[in-house]
């Protein structure tokens, strides 16, 4: 009877495992990444997106929240592009290209639906240097590594 559940079983772990190890390189990196450019006070900058302009000035916990919401997002983004290459096979056969066009629209999604509705109310004008600085950075940092995970771990 337990040779009906391993088959199972094993299929549930390779997908917690794609997702963790995507999810937490691309959460790392993108977080040490945004660390360098813009200060060691990003995630107190990430925290305002809930809290408002007031979580700037917060102590450790609004910098744990920070830092939280962006492997949330990343873990959330592994998931979506492990459910995704379950039905879609291409997104695992080619994580290169796959993984970098899913980087993009991460970001695409990020500035044009998340930030407008969060506390901040965030939204343009942006520049075209930012803008095409911030795709390529998430298609490296955050698309990359979640494509080449679901490929390698969701075998």
């Amino acid at each position: 009877m337990t040779e009906n559940f391993a088959p199972e079983l094993t299929k549930k772990r390779k997908a917690l495992l794609a997702i963790a190890v995507g999810g937490f390189i691309a959460g790392a990196v993108d977080l040490f990444e945004a660390c360098i450019q813009k200060g060691w006070d990003i995630p107190l900058v990430i925290a305002t997106d809930p809290l408002g302009p007031k979580a700037e000035q917060g102590g450790v916990g609004t910098y744990v929240l920070g830092a939280f919401l962006r492997f949330f997002i990343a873990f959330s983004a592994a998931a979506m592009y492990y459910a995704a290459g379950r039905r879609l096979p291409f997104l695992t056969e080619h994580p290169l290209l796959c993984g970098l066009y899913f980087g993009a629209t991460v970001k695409l999604v990020t500035h044009l639906i998340v930030l407008p509705l969060s506390a901040l109310h965030a939204g343009g004008p942006y520049s075209i240097h930012s803008l095409i600085v911030g795709l390529l950075q998430k298609m490296v940092v955050v698309g990359l590594p979640i494509s080449f995970s679901v490929r390698r771990f969701a075998r």
